[in-house]
């Protein structure tokens, strides 16, 4: 089933299009892949960035919207990835990277895309864990912009993925967030008796 990507904010794209076109902020994103691209660069499947601020032993959690990251496709493939987050004076281009989520967040996609059910794809991090998962939102209508994690939706770890956590492994919500709660809570002190 196609995946329903939903739309970005236009002023977001704008500010990714803008950073693109100004070789200053290029050669300072220090991303060798961009800088050394041949050919026109262009941002694709926008995807919201959530974060998972609290996880808790009853299952209960905080998410919130970071921003919105596109990835940047060079020649065919993508190269690096640009942020947007959303400041007091609307959104605004935060930096250029690469690294391995890259490809992993492509290889999520395209997994994604091979599943019977349709998703509405997004991002979800964990930063008490360093962990980022593609989040397969069932509600293929919602806000890509809001919203928490529904306990029949899919999360994908991307690699590289927490020791214990196999990446690219789809696991349902419901079954993977007891296993991230329990590992983000800290272990009790133990208090020797004097």
């Amino acid at each position: 089933m196609p995946l329903h990507v939903p739309p970005a904010p236009a002023p977001a794209l704008r500010t990714v299009l803008t950073a693109l076109g100004s070789p200053t902020a290029v050669r300072e994103a220090r991303t060798p892949s961009l800088l050394h691209s041949q050919g026109p660069c262009t941002p694709e499947l926008p995807l919201p960035v959530h974060v998972l601020d609290r996880l808790t032993p009853a299952g209960e959690t905080a998410t919130r919207l970071a921003g919105w990251r596109f990835l940047i496709r060079c020649c065919e493939r993508a190269v690096a990835a640009a942020d947007t987050m959303l400041t007091p004076d609307g959104w605004a281009f935060s930096h250029f990277f690469e690294g391995p989520y890259i490809a992993s967040t492509e290889r999520a996609l395209r997994q994604a895309e091979a599943m019977k059910q349709p998703y509405q794809p997004r991002l979800l991090s964990v930063p008490s864990l360093y962990m980022l998962t593609l989040w397969l939102h069932g509600d293929c209508t919602a806000d890509g912009a809001a919203g928490h994690p529904a306990a029949t939706d899919l999360l994908v770890p991307l690699a590289p993925a927490p020791p214990g956590i196999a990446a690219h492994r789809p696991h349902r919500v419901a079954e993977l967030l007891p296993v991230l709660t329990h590992r983000a809570t800290p272990a009790p002190l133990l208090i020797s008796p004097a």
